[in-house]
């Protein structure tokens, strides 16, 4: 059974008495103010574990070079029940350098895309601050909390914020040294580094609990074309690569809803994106490319391999081909990474479920249609069963129009005790109990 007795039920009370809202946007706010672009979250974990530890936390830095690194963090039971790793990433999507960011983002950087913070009532503003930040900042309140109450633990409750968590290679800053700097590099290393744990929930976006998650698989297409000269077209062979990507590009999205269709189940539907091209001179339009290339990032089902989605991807580009026979198309898998599920019967997914009935009163409702993926695929992978929960986007109040950033860089602090009060529940009910009782 997953439900508290009351001993836990007073447990997590006294727990829950200690959730200030103040001390959480004091956490997002200090957070939020210091940028933590991927392949540069080191000051950020430092600042993390440098709090906690001035908390009494025992807590460390775990560099992986020079600029990025993980923060990790233990309280300790008697060790006769399960460790649960409490996990987020903190690095941002974007970097909130003009010069990076600019114009991929838009025209200029709305204040919501900058790394300074801003409070808006119950609102905290500003780069990353939902997401990862806001679900890193209450892990993190919630070990405090944890500490502060003196709860006593069977099992370690370990915290665990990664760096590289975005879905990125190395950007183009020079300083940036490491080519895998994202793609879950962070959550890696410290599984790699023996940080492991029985169990794991991982703080992301989205108010329901989450089992299985998809994977990706990032294709490069390449066109062929004739390089050829605005004064010479109409005399001599004048094939455009950019017009053939641009063709196959098309072709592709109207693929990608076939796709979709054939592999959404449980609660995915992965979706495909086509995010960058490139080809010709910007300097010198007068002269076009022998050959544009773009990206394309395909989500994956947890019932696919990378494998199995390769040969999906050449049969479609093959009658692509054919569809086109004037065009020279080539193509190659250039990253992978697995979907993955954990068994919804499993301990932490059942006690993650219970919180949240326990927290809406009704019964867990998943949300349908994922396509994002994150960590969690990391986890499982590794043979951590993982169960996902997170905010609800901020709503009709939130200081900004609901668009993608918005849903990256605003937080609402209520949702944060909501989270926070969730983290704790399956917390109590998880690392209290002996192993057997969990499932061990």
């Amino acid at each position: 059974m997953t439900t508290l007795d009351g001993a836990r039920l007073d447990l997590l009370r006294a727990a829950e008495k200690l959730i200030d809202p103040e001390r959480l946007a004091e956490i997002i706010i200090g957070m939020t103010g210091i940028p933590s672009p991927t392949g540069e979250e080191g000051q950020l974990a430092r600042w993390v574990v440098a709090a906690l530890a001035d908390a009494g936390i025992d807590a460390a830095y775990q560099p992986i070079d020079d600029d990025q690194g993980n923060a990790v963090a233990r309280l300790r039971g008697d060790g006769t029940g399960p460790d649960l790793l409490l996990y987020a990433p903190i690095d941002t999507l974007t970097t909130g350098n003009p010069e990076e960011d600019l114009p991929r983002v838009g025209s200029a950087l709305r204040y919501d895309m900058k790394p300074d913070p801003v409070r808006d009532g119950d609102h905290v503003i500003g780069l990353g601050a939902s997401n990862p930040k806001g679900h890193a900042a209450c892990l993190v309140a919630a070990l405090e909390i944890l500490h502060r109450a003196g709860t006593p633990l069977r099992g370690d409750v370990v915290l665990g914020l990664g760096a590289g968590g975005m879905p990125t290679n190395k950007r183009t800053a020079p300083h940036v040294r490491r080519y895998n700097a994202g793609q879950g590099n962070g959550c890696s290393f410290m599984l790699e580094q023996g940080v492991w744990a029985d169990y794991a929930l991982i703080a992301k976006p989205g108010w329901a609990v989450s089992w299985d998650e998809v994977g990706l698989c990032w294709f490069e297409v390449t066109v062929g074309g004739s390089y050829s000269y605005a004064g010479s077209r109409h005399r001599i062979d004048y094939r455009n690569a950019i017009l053939g990507a641009g063709t196959v590009a098309a072709a592709l999205e109207d693929w990608f809803a076939e796709y979709t269709a054939r592999h959404t189940e449980g609660t995915v539907a992965p979706q495909g994106n086509i995010g960058a091209i490139e080809g010709g001179f910007m300097r010198m339009p007068a002269v076009s490319p022998a050959t544009c290339r773009f990206v394309l990032d395909l989500r994956t089902s947890p019932a696919s391999t990378p494998m199995s989605v390769k040969r999906e991807f050449a049969d479609a580009v093959a009658r692509i081909a054919a569809a086109n026979p004037q065009l020279d198309i080539g193509w190659d898998m250039v990253l992978a990474i697995p979907g993955t599920a954990t068994d919804p019967a499993s301990w932490v997914v059942r006690a993650a479920i219970e919180a949240w009935e326990a927290e809406e009163g009704r019964p867990h409702e998943p949300i349908l249609g994922n396509s994002g993926a994150t960590d969690a695929n990391i986890l499982r992978g590794r043979g951590v069963p993982t169960a996902r929960i997170g905010m609800s986007r901020a709503g009709a109040d939130a200081p900004l129009p609901v668009d993608f950033p918005m849903g990256m860089n605003v937080v609402d602090i209520k949702e944060m005790c909501r989270l926070t009060r969730h983290v704790l529940r399956t917390t109590i009910n998880t690392c209290t109990r002996t192993r057997a009782d969990a499932g061990l």
